[in-house]
C-alpha cells in the first residue's frame, strides 16, 4: 500500500507520542492461522511467517518499525532469526517491506519480482493512479487518517532499502522454503505478485485484494482504494489470475483471513468495484 511519501503532503505537525502509540495498536503474533503458517504485525498490516521442514520463509516484512520486536515476535513462536531462510516479498510498498533488511543482514534471503526491484533498491513517491497527490481528497476519512498515523508512526515514511534482492519473474516457484510459485498481480505496483503456497493450502494476496479498506473502512474482500493502485485497471484484470487458484485461505496484507476460496473472494471484490 504504502510508498515514501511526497514530501509537500506531509502533515506539518502530528499527534503527540502517546496518541501515535494508540493508534498503532499490535497484535500478538499467532500460531497456525494456516497450517505450518504464521501472523504476525500490527491492528493494520500483516505478515507472515511459513514454515517447511523447519525452516522458514517471512511473506511480506510489515513496516519498518516493527523491528523492534521483531527477535520476540519470533521468539513467540518458538523461532529464532537464524531460522529465516527467506524473504519473498509481494511488491515494493513500505508497509510490505519494513523487516526485510533486518532479516537479510540476519542471513536470509530477499526476493522481489524484477520489475519492482528499483522500488526496494531505491523506494520513491508511487506514480501513476497513485501519485501522491490522489489520496488528498480522502484525508477527511476518519477511517484513513487512522491508518496513516498508525503508519507513519511504525516508520512508513522512511522506507526500508534492499540493494542486493534477488529476483524472479512471472510464474517462477521460487527455491525457498515451502516453495511458493509467484503468479503475477500488477497493478497496485508493476510487479506485483500473489504467492501460491500448495502443500500448505495458502494464498497470499499480498495487496491484489485486501480485507480492510484503508480509505472507508469496509471489510471483506475488496480491490485496494483507488488512489493506492498504480493501475486501477490492471488491478481489476489482475483478479483473474487469482479466482481459479485453488487455497484453503487466502492471507492479506491489510484484513483478516478469507476460508471462502479464491473464486468466490474475486466475486465479492469485483461486486464491490461495481457497487
Amino acid at each position: 500500500m504504502w510508498a515514501q511519501p511526497n514530501e509537500q503532503l506531509r502533515p506539518r505537525s502530528f499527534p503527540t507520542t502517546a496518541a501515535l502509540k494508540s493508534y498503532d495498536r499490535a497484535i500478538a503474533p499467532t500460531r497456525d492461522i494456516a497450517p505450518r503458517v504464521h501472523r504476525l504485525g500490527s491492528w493494520f498490516v500483516n505478515w507472515y511467517v511459513v514454515e517447511d521442514e523447519g525452516r522458514l520463509t517471512v511473506v511480506d516484512a510489515g513496516l519498518p518499525g516493527f523491528k523492534g520486536t521483531l527477535e520476540s515476535d519470533l521468539a513467540s513462536l518458538g523461532f529464532g532469526l537464524g531460522d529465516v531462510d527467506a524473504v519473498i516479498l509481494t511488491h515494493s510498498d513500505a508497509d510490505h517491506t519494513g523487516v526485510a533488511r533486518a532479516l537479510h543482514e540476519a542471513g536470509a534471503r530477499v526476493l522481489i519480482h524484477s520489475a519492482d526491484e528499483p522500488a526496494l533498491r531505491k523506494p520513491g513517491p508511487k506514480s501513476g493512479d497513485a501519485s501522491p497527490i490522489k489520496i488528498v481528497p480522502d484525508l477527511w476519512r476518519p477511517s484513513l487518517l487512522r491508518v496513516v498515523v498508525s503508519v507513519i508512526s511504525a516508520g512508513g515514511g522512511r522506507p526500508t532499502k534492499v540493494e542486493d534482492a534477488e529476483t524472479f519473474g512471472d510464474g517462477d516457484v521460487l527455491d525457498v522454503p515451502g516453495h511458493p510459485r509467484a503468479v503475477p498481480t500488477p497493478g497496485h505496483t508493476a510487479g506485483h505478485c500473489v504467492f501460491h503456497f500448495t502443500d500448505h493450502g495458502a494464498l497470499f494476496v499480498g495487496d491484489a485484494m485486501c480485507a480492510y479498506n484503508p480509505v472507508n473502512g469496509r471489510r471483506g474482500p475488496q480491490l485496494m482504494p483507488h488512489a493506492m493502485n498504480e493501475s486501477n485497471a490492471l488491478a481489476a484484470e489482475s483478479l483473474d489470475a487469482i479466482a481459479p487458484l485453488e487455497a484453503e485461505v487466502l492471507l492479506f496484507g491489510h484484513g483478516e483471513p478469507w476460508h471462502g476460496g479464491a473464486a468466490a473472494a474475486v466475486e465479492q471484490a469485483r461486486a464491490a468495484a461495481s457497487g
